[in-house]
């Protein structure tokens, strides 16, 4: 499997050079969750890190009721990056899920080297987010 060629074709990377792909790969951290683990849940204080999905589904679930369902290449927990404010939703894996790990540098560095893709796609997730509450 070839790490650099997964995560490059992933949408939120639409439009970030390769070297900046590469950068991101070289300071994440991966993580893997099995189906049914809650992930994070509403009102959590942040623990500073937001995700990026490399493969599974998660639901998203805010005050109990599922509000959307999100697949590779979507991103959450990215509000907290911005924010450090509490979690605004809990989010549970449907399925076995693999996901880059961001902290607040990577995020910022996606960002500076981004063609508005990933701005756009954070702007999506919390207007998303903000409709649904």
């Amino acid at each position: 499997m070839d790490l650099f060629k997964n995560t490059k074709k992933l949408k939120i990377f639409d439009g970030i050079t390769d070297e900046v792909v590469q950068e991101i790969i070289n300071n994440s951290e991966r993580t893997s969750f099995a189906a049914g683990e809650i992930i994070m849940e509403q009102g959590d204080i942040p623990d500073g890190n937001g995700y990026i999905i490399e493969s599974g589904e998660v639901e998203v679930f805010i005050h109990g009721e599922m509000s959307a369902h999100l697949s590779a290449g979507d991103i959450f927990g990215e509000i907290a990056l911005l924010n450090e404010e509490e979690r605004s939703a809990t989010i549970i894996s449907k399925s076995p899920v693999n996901t880059i790990v961001l902290n607040q540098d990577t995020l910022f560095s996606m960002i500076e080297h981004d063609d508005n893709s990933i701005n756009k796609e954070i702007m999506r997730r919390m207007e998303a987010n903000l409709g649904a509450e």
